[in-house]
Protein backbone atom coordinates (compact mmCIF):
# COMPACT_ATOMS: atom_id res chain seq x y z
CA UNK A 1 0.00 0.00 0.00
CA UNK A 2 1.48 3.61 -0.76
CA UNK A 3 2.69 5.42 1.86
CA UNK A 4 1.06 8.70 3.01
CA UNK A 5 3.35 9.40 6.12
CA UNK A 6 6.74 8.93 7.39
CA UNK A 7 7.83 9.31 10.78
CA UNK A 8 11.08 10.19 11.69
CA UNK A 9 13.42 9.76 14.83
CA UNK A 10 15.06 12.97 15.13
CA UNK A 11 18.44 12.64 17.46
CA UNK A 12 20.39 10.01 15.28
CA UNK A 13 18.30 9.34 12.17
CA UNK A 14 17.64 13.22 11.29
CA UNK A 15 20.20 15.37 12.96
CA UNK A 16 24.09 14.12 14.15
CA UNK A 17 23.39 16.01 17.82
CA UNK A 18 25.87 14.03 20.21
CA UNK A 19 27.85 16.95 20.30
CA UNK A 20 25.70 19.06 21.91
CA UNK A 21 24.69 16.56 23.61
CA UNK A 22 27.26 15.67 25.00
CA UNK A 23 28.49 18.96 25.97
CA UNK A 24 25.44 19.90 27.67
CA UNK A 25 25.79 17.00 30.13
CA UNK A 26 29.39 17.66 30.82
CA UNK A 27 28.39 21.20 32.02
CA UNK A 28 25.56 19.91 34.44
CA UNK A 29 28.68 17.60 35.36
CA UNK A 30 31.37 19.86 35.89
CA UNK A 31 28.58 22.60 37.68
CA UNK A 32 27.97 19.74 40.17
CA UNK A 33 31.88 18.96 40.87
CA UNK A 34 31.62 15.83 38.96
CA UNK A 35 33.54 13.49 36.88
CA UNK A 36 32.89 14.59 33.17
CA UNK A 37 32.29 11.82 30.27
CA UNK A 38 34.15 11.11 27.65
CA UNK A 39 32.94 12.26 23.96
CA UNK A 40 32.50 8.83 23.01
CA UNK A 41 30.78 7.82 25.90
CA UNK A 42 27.49 9.91 25.10
CA UNK A 43 26.41 7.38 22.15
CA UNK A 44 25.52 4.52 24.62
CA UNK A 45 23.66 7.07 26.62
CA UNK A 46 21.20 9.02 24.51
CA UNK A 47 17.97 7.86 23.26
CA UNK A 48 15.59 7.54 26.09
CA UNK A 49 15.20 11.25 27.24
CA UNK A 50 17.54 13.83 28.89
CA UNK A 51 16.58 12.61 32.07
CA UNK A 52 17.73 9.53 31.52
CA UNK A 53 21.03 10.77 29.41
CA UNK A 54 22.07 12.87 32.44
CA UNK A 55 21.26 9.90 35.09
CA UNK A 56 23.45 7.83 33.10
CA UNK A 57 26.16 10.10 32.83
CA UNK A 58 26.31 10.50 37.01
CA UNK A 59 28.63 8.19 38.86
CA UNK A 60 26.43 5.26 39.62
CA UNK A 61 26.51 5.43 43.33
CA UNK A 62 24.61 9.32 43.03
CA UNK A 63 22.55 7.57 40.21
CA UNK A 64 19.58 7.60 42.48
CA UNK A 65 20.11 10.89 44.16
CA UNK A 66 17.22 12.42 43.02
CA UNK A 67 17.59 15.94 44.06
CA UNK A 68 21.12 15.99 42.67
CA UNK A 69 19.26 14.66 39.36
CA UNK A 70 17.39 17.53 39.39
CA UNK A 71 19.79 20.09 39.82
CA UNK A 72 22.47 19.22 37.16
CA UNK A 73 18.42 18.52 34.90
CA UNK A 74 18.10 22.36 35.39
CA UNK A 75 22.01 23.13 34.19
CA UNK A 76 21.93 20.75 31.26
CA UNK A 77 18.21 22.22 30.17
CA UNK A 78 19.49 25.84 30.34
CA UNK A 79 22.64 25.36 28.37
CA UNK A 80 21.10 22.97 25.62
CA UNK A 81 18.21 24.82 25.30
CA UNK A 82 20.49 28.22 24.18
CA UNK A 83 23.31 25.81 22.32
CA UNK A 84 21.05 23.27 20.89
CA UNK A 85 22.43 24.06 17.49
CA UNK A 86 26.30 24.91 17.63
CA UNK A 87 27.86 21.74 16.94
CA UNK A 88 24.62 19.51 15.68
CA UNK A 89 23.80 19.46 12.02
CA UNK A 90 21.82 17.14 9.60
CA UNK A 91 23.01 13.97 8.32
CA UNK A 92 23.84 14.39 4.28
CA UNK A 93 21.46 14.03 1.73
CA UNK A 94 18.60 14.44 5.09
CA UNK A 95 17.15 17.82 4.04
CA UNK A 96 17.09 17.07 0.49
CA UNK A 97 15.18 14.11 1.42
CA UNK A 98 12.97 15.56 3.50
CA UNK A 99 12.11 17.97 0.38
CA UNK A 100 11.41 15.57 -1.88
CA UNK A 101 9.23 13.70 0.08
CA UNK A 102 6.99 16.49 0.82
CA UNK A 103 7.27 17.77 -2.69
CA UNK A 104 5.69 13.78 -3.53
CA UNK A 105 3.08 14.80 -1.12
CA UNK A 106 4.33 12.53 1.60
CA UNK A 107 3.08 13.64 5.28
CA UNK A 108 6.60 14.16 7.36
CA UNK A 109 6.32 13.95 11.37
CA UNK A 110 8.90 13.30 14.03
CA UNK A 111 8.74 11.39 17.27
CA UNK A 112 10.94 11.89 19.72
CA UNK A 113 12.31 11.26 23.44
CA UNK A 114 13.99 14.44 23.28
CA UNK A 115 12.19 17.29 25.65
CA UNK A 116 9.24 18.68 23.21
CA UNK A 117 10.80 22.73 23.41
CA UNK A 118 14.03 20.97 22.39
CA UNK A 119 12.81 19.09 19.11
CA UNK A 120 10.87 21.86 18.14
CA UNK A 121 13.77 24.64 18.51
CA UNK A 122 16.51 21.95 16.62
CA UNK A 123 13.89 21.10 13.95
CA UNK A 124 13.32 24.86 13.32
CA UNK A 125 16.84 25.58 13.38
CA UNK A 126 17.86 22.42 11.02
CA UNK A 127 15.15 22.04 8.68
CA UNK A 128 13.51 25.65 8.04
CA UNK A 129 12.39 25.06 5.06
CA UNK A 130 10.49 21.96 5.47
CA UNK A 131 6.76 21.65 6.71
CA UNK A 132 6.26 19.29 9.83
CA UNK A 133 2.83 17.73 9.80
CA UNK A 134 3.84 16.94 13.45
CA UNK A 135 6.35 17.11 15.81
CA UNK A 136 6.29 15.32 19.27
CA UNK A 137 8.97 14.84 21.93
CA UNK A 138 8.95 14.25 25.38
CA UNK A 139 6.01 15.73 27.31
CA UNK A 140 4.90 15.30 30.74
CA UNK A 141 2.91 12.51 31.79
CA UNK A 142 3.44 11.06 28.34
CA UNK A 143 5.32 8.31 27.60
CA UNK A 144 8.64 7.89 25.69
CA UNK A 145 9.42 5.25 22.71
CA UNK A 146 9.05 2.34 22.39
CA UNK A 147 5.71 2.98 23.66
CA UNK A 148 3.64 3.22 20.86
CA UNK A 149 1.40 5.71 21.86
CA UNK A 150 3.48 8.82 20.37
CA UNK A 151 3.10 6.95 17.07
CA UNK A 152 -0.71 6.62 17.64
CA UNK A 153 -0.72 10.14 18.61
CA UNK A 154 0.33 11.41 15.50
CA UNK A 155 -0.98 9.56 13.03
CA UNK A 156 -5.07 10.04 14.88
CA UNK A 157 -3.34 14.01 14.19
CA UNK A 158 -2.53 13.86 10.62
CA UNK A 159 -5.39 10.97 9.89
CA UNK A 160 -3.10 8.18 8.15
CA UNK A 161 -4.01 4.73 8.59
CA UNK A 162 -0.86 2.34 10.21
CA UNK A 163 -0.63 0.47 6.36
CA UNK A 164 0.25 3.89 5.15
CA UNK A 165 2.88 4.74 7.65
CA UNK A 166 6.50 4.61 8.16
CA UNK A 167 8.57 5.03 10.93
CA UNK A 168 12.64 5.71 10.34
CA UNK A 169 15.17 5.89 13.42
CA UNK A 170 18.53 4.64 14.54
CA UNK A 171 17.82 2.06 17.35
CA UNK A 172 16.22 -0.95 18.47
CA UNK A 173 13.99 1.26 20.75
CA UNK A 174 12.68 2.53 17.02
CA UNK A 175 12.34 -0.17 15.60
CA UNK A 176 10.08 -1.87 18.69
CA UNK A 177 8.14 1.75 18.85
CA UNK A 178 7.57 0.60 15.20
CA UNK A 179 6.69 -2.68 16.15
CA UNK A 180 4.50 -2.02 19.07
CA UNK A 181 2.62 0.56 16.81
CA UNK A 182 1.96 -1.93 14.36
CA UNK A 183 3.71 0.11 11.22
CA UNK A 184 6.67 -0.70 9.00
CA UNK A 185 10.49 0.33 10.20
CA UNK A 186 13.09 0.91 8.67
CA UNK A 187 16.40 1.42 10.40
CA UNK A 188 19.39 3.90 9.48
CA UNK A 189 22.63 2.99 10.13
CA UNK A 190 24.46 6.13 10.52
CA UNK A 191 23.23 7.18 13.82
CA UNK A 192 24.12 6.23 17.37
CA UNK A 193 24.23 2.54 17.81
CA UNK A 194 26.45 0.08 15.86
CA UNK A 195 24.69 -1.68 13.09
CA UNK A 196 24.88 -4.47 14.79
CA UNK A 197 21.55 -3.64 17.38
CA UNK A 198 19.35 -2.86 14.62
CA UNK A 199 19.15 -6.45 13.05
CA UNK A 200 15.87 -6.60 14.46
CA UNK A 201 14.68 -4.43 11.95
CA UNK A 202 13.32 -5.36 8.74
CA UNK A 203 15.16 -3.26 6.19
CA UNK A 204 18.46 -1.14 7.35
CA UNK A 205 19.65 1.89 5.06
CA UNK A 206 23.23 2.81 4.93
CA UNK A 207 22.93 6.04 3.26
CA UNK A 208 20.66 8.94 2.60
CA UNK A 209 19.93 7.60 -0.68
CA UNK A 210 19.25 4.05 -0.15
CA UNK A 211 16.29 6.05 2.46
CA UNK A 212 15.57 7.96 -0.94
CA UNK A 213 15.04 4.50 -2.38
CA UNK A 214 13.30 2.18 -0.04
CA UNK A 215 10.28 5.78 0.53
CA UNK A 216 10.17 6.87 -2.70
CA UNK A 217 9.41 3.58 -4.22
CA UNK A 218 6.09 3.03 -1.65
CA UNK A 219 5.43 6.33 -1.96
CA UNK A 220 4.92 6.28 -5.86
CA UNK A 221 2.86 2.95 -5.58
Amino acid sequence: MKIKLVIFDLDGTLVDTIADLGTATNVALEAAGLPLRAPEEFRGMVGHGVRNLVKKAMPEPLQEDEALLERLLTHFLAYYTEHIDERSHPYPGIPELLSELSAAGVQLAVASNKFQAGAEKLLGRMFPGIRFDAILGGRPGAPLKPDPAIVDEIRSRVGVSRAQTVLVGDSATDMATAANAGVEGIAVSWGFRPKEALQAASRIADTASQLRVMLMERSSE
